[in-house]
C-alpha cells in the first residue's frame, strides 16, 4: 500500500495517433510505484514508440537516426519527475506522444531561482525536492548540475531536431520535443 505521497507520484502517458487531444488513444499507460520503477517504465515507454532509422549502407560504421534522441526524452522525462510539486497538487506528470510532437508536463511552475523568463537558460537551477533530486543521483538516473535541459537541446541539435519549446505556467511547465527528420538524412 503506497502513502498518500506515493499514492499521486506516477506518471500518464498516452500515444495519440494524430495531432489533438481529442484523437483516439492506441496506447496508455499509468506508471507508478517506486521511484526507479517508474523512470525506467516510462523510458521503456518512450523508447516503445520511438522510431530509429538505421544506416549501414553508406559508410563503414551503421548510422542510427532517432525520430527523437534518447537522451533528450530522458531528460526531460526525468526533469519533469523531479521536479513536480507533490505536495500542493493530486495532477500526474504526463508525457503525451502525438504524431508531430511529444508533450510532457508536470504540475509546479518554476520554483526558486527559476522564472518563467529565465527557465531554460544555462546557469539557472533550484530543486523543489532535494531529496529526490540526491535519491535521483543516487541512483545514476540524474546528474544534478543543472544541465538537463542543455544536454536535451544538444541532443536534439546533433539528431537535427528542432529546439525544445516551453510554456511555463505559475502552476505548470509544458515542453514540446518536436521529430527530427531522420528521413531526409539517410
Amino acid at each position: 500500500m503506497y502513502s498518500e505521497y506515493e499514492a499521486h507520484r506516477y506518471v500518464q502517458f498516452l500515444r495519440i495517433p494524430g495531432t489533438a487531444l481529442s484523437d483516439p488513444v492506441i496506447d496508455e499507460a499509468v506508471i507508478d510505484g517506486p521511484l526507479p520503477q517508474v523512470v525506467r517504465r516510462l523510458d521503456e515507454k518512450l523508447a516503445a514508440h520511438n522510431r530509429v532509422h538505421v544506416d549501414f549502407t553508406s559508410g563503414d560504421v551503421e548510422r542510427r537516426h532517432y525520430l527523437y534522441p534518447p537522451t533528450a526524452l530522458q531528460q526531460i522525462a526525468r526533469n519533469a519527475i523531479m521536479h513536480r510539486a507533490y505536495e500542493t497538487t493530486n495532477a500526474p506528470v504526463r508525457a503525451y506522444w502525438f504524431d508531430d510532437r511529444v508533450e510532457i508536463s508536470n504540475p509546479g511552475g518554476p520554483y526558486g531561482n527559476v522564472t518563467a523568463q529565465n527557465f531554460g537558460q544555462p546557469g539557472f537551477a533550484d530543486y523543489r525536492n532535494p531529496h529526490i533530486a540526491e535519491a535521483m543521483r543516487v541512483l545514476g538516473l540524474v546528474q544534478r548540475f543543472g544541465v538537463g535541459i542543455a544536454t536535451a537541446q544538444a541532443a536534439l541539435r546533433d539528431n537535427g531536431n528542432p529546439p525544445l519549446a516551453f510554456r511555463v505556467e505559475p502552476t505548470m511547465v509544458f515542453v514540446k520535443l518536436f521529430p527530427g527528420h531522420a528521413e531526409e538524412r539517410i
